[in-house]
């Protein structure tokens, strides 16, 4: 009785999932994208939560200066939960598009393997080689130990995020938008009110505040993993038989997940490259090298968390994309890229006015004044200028992934933040500097509407050229409507032969 209860409720749970490729396309991104818009907007306080309550504990900018060097680490942590957790997601959407439901719970388990595996790595190398990691992202002598002690404990207790936020992106295509909603929601709460406790309260300081972030990041995990793993109505199951490694699958995932993985990894580049260029200009500027990480800093964190809801924004989509690729659905794939363009504008659009219109506001949440303040009000100002046309790039660029077309994906992320704009860090402030007398540090902010127009310009060629393929597929021309829609990258396409 029991066994045809849980099949009754995984059948049920099973066609709320086939919604994917039914329900009309824009409710269906209303009801995906908000929710992971929303949760990722959560998901990207933990770092600004760190910051806000260390730059009220440290008014010197001592804490701020330490969030700003542990970022490039923070991020390409998060990397490594996205290069799992979005590549088994997006594998697992065209496989339930393709109808081969038996094929998705073994690409779970493999994915859950993969995030702990990963976790265990970034454990040992926190430990081992903390050294050369704190010199290759920059940090001075006189934040050495704060850093070392912030990054130590982020990254010791990194499985806690890795299977949270790794497993998380797999409730969307379980038809679960609210509850990885909820999720993200609940372990950002218990950060920042952690945070409260041990940094404001008790004192703790830099420990005291990765602690906190690392609770939280648990807080949100243990709910993920009960659905997958307890909840008989869930679609697919986490189960033990489905977690034994299977090699060819594990690169398949890999493979996704590569575009997610280098926009995590040309962030945590650009930040360290960013702050070696800080620390040229900065000493050569009147605030200094402390000041300068700090008043960038905290115009990267405000910027960054406009980012976010443009990465919620393609995660909803990610599943609607997916499953309809897989099932050939082209005009459904069509109106799901076209609705997010322009949501993702739209959204550009908002953060652009938001930053123009209250950057006093937005800036004082970090606890930064008097000149530290008026720089970053500037560098806010000039990083959010071309952020509608981002929009659309981010957009865009995912739509790859999503697809099944990883390397095009990758491509297209190395663009915005390291083909461009790692060159123009190095070359454009000193042409600034002669040209027009701008400050060092002042070149080095406007490199990034700059790198963001390029990127922009590169990613529309992609997606017309895709667009047009699409239409063709959509009206039956050169025989690709009757071809398998296996992935354009060899490295991919293995996985769908699996049975």
């Amino acid at each position: 009785m029991a066994e045809q209860i849980e099949a009754t409720e995984g059948a049920r749970a099973a066609r709320g999932a086939d919604r994917l490729g039914t329900e009309r396309v824009g409710k269906l991104l209303l009801e995906f994208s908000i929710p992971a818009i929303i949760s990722m907007v959560f998901n990207s306080l933990y770092n600004v939560v760190d910051t806000a309550f260390l730059g009220q504990a440290f008014p010197d900018g001592t804490g701020v200066a330490v969030t700003t060097l542990a970022l490039p680490v923070m991020t390409i942590l998060m990397g490594f939960s996205m290069v799992a957790g979005q590549g088994g997601n997006a594998l697992a959407a065209i496989q339930l598009g393709e109808g081969r439901r038996e094929r998705v719970e073994k690409t779970l388990g493999n994915s859950a393997v993969l995030l702990l595996g990963l976790a265990v790595l970034v454990a040992v190398a926190a430990v081992a080689a903390i050294d050369p990691i704190l010199a290759v992202i920059g940090t001075s002598a006189e934040l050495w130990e704060p850093t070392r002690t912030f990054v130590q404990i982020i990254c010791v207790g990194f499985a806690f995020q890795s299977l949270g936020m790794g497993l998380n992106n797999f409730l969307r295509t379980a038809g679960k938008p609210n509850l990885a909603l909820g999720t993200m929601v609940f372990g950002t709460l218990m950060c920042i009110v952690l945070n409260y406790l041990f940094v404001l309260v008790l004192g703790w300081g830099v420990a005291g505040s990765a602690g906190a972030t690392v609770l939280g990041q648990a807080c949100g995990m243990v709910p993920v993993v009960w659905y997958f793993a307890a909840c008989k109505s869930a679609p697919f199951r986490l189960r033990l038989s489905c977690c034994r490694p299977d090699v060819r699958l594990m690169g398949s995932i890999l493979t996704l997940g590569l575009a997610s993985f280098v926009m995590q990894v040309a962030s945590t580049v650009v930040s360290v490259v960013l702050n070696q260029v800080i620390g040229i200009y900065g000493a050569q500027d009147p605030i200094g090298v402390t000041g300068a990480l700090a008043a960038i800093g905290v115009a990267q964190k405000a910027s960054m968390f406009a980012i976010t809801p443009l990465i919620g924004l393609i995660m909803g989509a990610q599943p609607i994309i997916g499953y309809n690729y897989g099932a050939r659905s082209w005009q459904r794939v069509l109106d799901t890229l076209k609705w997010a363009s322009v949501t993702g504008v739209a959204i550009g659009t908002f953060f652009l006015v938001l930053s123009h219109a209250i950057p006093v506001q937005i800036v004082a949440l970090f606890g930064v004044t008097g000149d530290l303040e008026s720089f970053a009000v500037t560098a806010l100002q000039i990083y959010t200028i071309l952020y509608p046309l981002v929009g659309f790039q981010i957009v865009g660029s995912s739509y790859f992934q999503s697809s099944g077309q990883p390397l095009k994906a990758a491509v297209l992320e190395m663009t915005r933040q390291v083909i461009f704009l790692i060159p123009l860090y190095l070359l454009l402030p000193p042409v600034l500097t002669s040209v027009f007398g701008l400050t060092g540090l002042q070149g080095v902010v406007v490199s990034v509407p700059v790198s963001d127009g390029l990127a922009t310009l590169t990613t529309t060629a992609f997606v017309f050229w895709e667009v047009r393929k699409l239409r063709r597929q959509r009206d039956g021309g050169a025989a690709a409507s009757t071809a398998a829609p296996a992935m354009p990258e060899a490295a991919a396409a293995g996985t769908f032969s699996q049975r």
